[in-house]
C-alpha cells in the first residue's frame, strides 16, 4: 500500500485495554468499539468473534460488536475509496517529475525535486577551482525508493561516470571535494564530467550523499545567451530609457568577442550610420564572481573591444567612449544564477 497517506504496511499496533482490541494506527483511527480498519474480502460477521485479514502485506483488522450489515458496507466502500484515491495520488506523485533529457535516474531512486532553466550559469569544480558554464540547466534531486536496495556513494558516481565515458566524454573530477567555496555542493564526494559532441558541450555534476540514500544531478548544455536585437529596437530603447543592456558573448576571461555576437555589433553599426548625430557610451559589467579588481579590468577591456569592433566598420571613434564598471552596477540579484547571467552585460548609453 505504498504511497497511501496515513497507511503503512508497518503500522504500529496500539491496544485498547478496555475492550482488548488491537488496531493499527491509521489517521487517528484506533479501536472504535466495533471496527479498527474494515477493509477485507470477507462479508460475514460474527458478533462474538474477531477476524483478521491481511492484504498487500498490511495489517487489516476488525473485531466484533453490534454492527449491522449496512454499516459494514458503508465502512468498506468508504475505506476502499480512500485507498484507491491514495493509490492514484501516489502514482501521480511518482510521475510528477521527469528525468533530464540526457541522463535517467538510477532504477532504485525517485525524483524529489526538479528544475529546468532555459539559460543559467553553474560553477563546476575542476579539481583546483571552478569553471563557469552557461546554457540550458537541468537539476534533479533523487532519493532511494522505499524498500529498494541502496547503492553506495561510489556506485552512484561510477554509474554516471561510465555513462559519460560511453558518450565519448571525459571525467574532469571524481573524488572528495573540500575547500572550494566556488562550488555549490563541495564538502563530500563529487563527480564532474564533460561531453563534447558535434560542436556541443555538456557538463555534468553528480553529488551522492547520506551514504548513498540521496544524490543530486546537475546538467548544463552549454550555449550562448540568445538575444534578438535590431538597429530600430536599440534606437527606440535609447530614446525611451537612455540605455540598453546587450548580451555580447566573449571568450571566458577574455575580451575577444565570440562569432555568434558579431550580428549584434553589426546592428549597432547600422543604428549609428542611420543616425549620424547619435553618440553613445559603451559600458562593460560583470557579476560578483571572482576578484572585484579583476572584474573591473575585464569589463573595461571588453567595453574597449566592442568600441574597436564598431570603429572597424566605419564609425568615427569620436562618437564612442568606453568604460568598465565590473560588478559595481548590478541590475539583478547576484545570489541567483539567472541574476548573474543578466549582470554580465554590455550597456549602450545615449550621450
Amino acid at each position: 500500500m505504498e504511497g497511501v497517506v496515513g497507511y503503512s504496511t508497518q503500522a504500529p499496533l496500539v491496544r485498547d485495554e478496555g475492550q482488548g482490541g488491537t488496531c493499527p494506527t491509521f489517521m487517528n483511527l484506533t479501536y472504535l468499539g466495533t471496527v479498527c480498519l474494515l477493509l477485507n474480502n470477507e462479508t460475514g460477521y460474527d458478533s462474538g468473534s474477531e477476524k483478521k485479514s491481511r492484504r498487500s502485506g498490511g495489517q487489516i483488522l476488525f473485531r466484533g460488536g453490534n454492527m449491522g450489515d449496512k454499516t459494514k458496507k458503508v465502512w468498506k466502500i468508504g475505506l476502499i475509496y480512500l485507498v484507491i484515491l491514495g493509490a492514484f495520488s501516489a502514482a501521480g506523485a511518482e510521475s510528477e517529475f521527469k528525468d533530464t533529457p540526457y541522463f535517467t535516474g538510477m532504477p532504485s531512486y525517485k525524483i524529489t525535486e526538479a528544475t529546468d532553466q532555459e539559460f543559467a550559469d553553474y560553477r563546476f569544480y575542476n579539481g583546483k577551482d571552478c569553471t563557469t558554464v552557461e546554457g540550458k540547466k537541468h537539476y534533479r534531486a533523487y532519493t532511494l525508493k522505499e524498500g529498494a536496495k541502496q547503492s553506495s556513494e561510489l556506485q552512484i558516481s561510477r554509474n554516471y561516470s561510465n555513462s559519460i565515458k560511453s558518450m565519448g566524454g571525459s571525467i574532469v573530477f571524481d573524488g572528495e571535494c573540500s575547500g572550494a567555496n566556488c562550488a555549490e555542493n563541495c564538502g563530500g564526494r563529487m563527480m564532474i564530467g564533460k561531453v563534447l559532441k558535434g560542436g556541443n558541450e555538456l557538463w555534468v555534476e553528480v553529488v551522492p550523499f547520506n551514504e548513498g540514500n540521496d544524490y543530486y544531478l546537475t546538467v548544463v548544455a552549454k550555449e550562448a545567451m540568445k538575444q534578438d536585437v535590431t538597429a530600430s529596437s536599440m534606437l527606440d530603447a535609447l530614446n525611451r530609457e537612455g540605455h540598453i543592456a546587450l548580451y555580447i558573448n566573449f571568450d571566458t576571461g577574455k575580451s575577444t568577442i565570440k562569432p555568434e555576437s558579431k550580428p549584434i555589433i553589426a546592428q549597432i553599426v547600422q543604428m549609428l550610420k542611420a543616425n549620424p548625430k547619435l553618440n553613445i557610451g559603451v559600458e562593460g559589467h560583470t557579476d560578483n564572481v571572482g576578484n572585484p579588481k579583476s572584474n573591473k579590468t575585464l569589463s573595461d577591456e571588453r567595453a574597449k573591444s566592442v568600441v574597436a569592433a564598431i570603429v572597424a566598420q566605419g564609425i568615427d571613434a569620436k562618437r564612442l567612449s568606453a568604460a568598465g564598471y565590473g560588478q559595481d552596477k548590478p541590475i539583478a540579484d547576484n545570489k541567483t544564477e539567472d541574476g548573474r547571467a543578466k549582470n554580465r552585460r554590455v550597456e549602450l548609453v545615449k550621450k
